[in-house]
């Protein structure tokens, strides 16, 4: 499988005039089968690429709804290693970019090398680590070029001028754009500093960026691509609606793919 780089793929939305629409998933949530059904449910309904978290008992920057999806996939026997097969798994039915988003404990735990060698060999096109900041990422972004797998980094409101033309320097494949200031979790209201923050990073890097945390409903999403964003992260409401259909498996990958066709539809401009 020739697999799409990130400039492809955010190409490609740019010549259709849309933005990318990239939703997550938690590898092995609430199961390895139904999580990959979830992923397919994904491209079949928009998805221009793909985040898939790895599940960690401690993740600090996400709210209680990736915890529990973390939870949920630890439980039904997730571990990293297999982490890469879903991934390998999911490289039998698409191209598109894969992120993975994951806590460097995980990357440590396994080792540097090993990671970084198993995501490029499942077909993984880049990582974030969410707790690596770029002043401690020498390591890791001289392995991702080792293994050709794309470093990525977040800029968020609190992020300087200065610091984000260093992190630009460092990030591959996309900017991950932190919408709010705090843990991830779906918001009702998107703020202005939201696209204010998206027109001063494309004054300062000339990197792609993708913007998430917080993005959970389509005029948030039609909101950061107006203001110059080319992709939209969405995460906690397509969880959320795993979370309250835990029991109809079908009736969930029916609303998720509603859901997925309403949010490619507002990247759209």
């Amino acid at each position: 499988m020739n697999i799409e780089s990130y400039d492809d793929a955010f190409k490609r939305a740019r010549e259709k005039r849309e933005g990318a629409f990239i939703p997550f998933v938690v590898a092995g949530d609430p199961d390895f089968e139904t999580s990959l059904k979830i992923v397919k449910t994904f491209v079949e309904n928009g998805a221009d690429a793909l985040e898939i978290g790895f599940p960690f008992s401690d993740p600090v920057a996400d709210g209680p709804t990736v915890q529990l999806a973390d939870l949920r996939a630890l439980e039904s026997g997730m571990t990293t290693k297999k982490g890469f097969e879903f991934i390998k798994s999911v490289r039998e039915f698409t191209d598109i970019p894969i992120g993975v988003l994951t806590y460097y404990n995980l990357i440590y735990k396994m080792g540097l090398d090993e990671f970084y060698k198993n995501a490029k060999e499942s077909g993984a096109n880049a990582i974030l680590a969410a707790d690596l900041p770029p002043e401690e990422a020498k390591d890791a972004v001289e392995a991702a070029k080792k293994h050709d797998v794309q470093q990525i980094f977040m800029a968020a409101q609190s992020t300087s001028n200065e610091r984000l033309q260093e992190v630009a320097k460092m990030c591959s494949g996309f900017l991950y754009v932190v919408a709010v200031m705090g843990i991830t979790g779906a918001r009702s209201e998107l703020e202005n500093t939201t696209v204010e923050l998206v027109e001063r990073i494309k004054a300062h890097s000339k990197l792609p960026i993708a913007v998430g945390f917080g993005i959970s409903k389509p005029e948030h999403v039609k909101n950061v691509i107006k203001a110059g964003a080319d992709g939209a992260i969405v995460a906690s409401a397509i969880l959320n609606i795993i979370t309250k259909n835990l029991d109809d498996k079908e009736k969930m990958l029916q609303k998720i793919g509603e859901f997925c066709r309403e949010l490619k539809e507002a990247t759209k401009m």
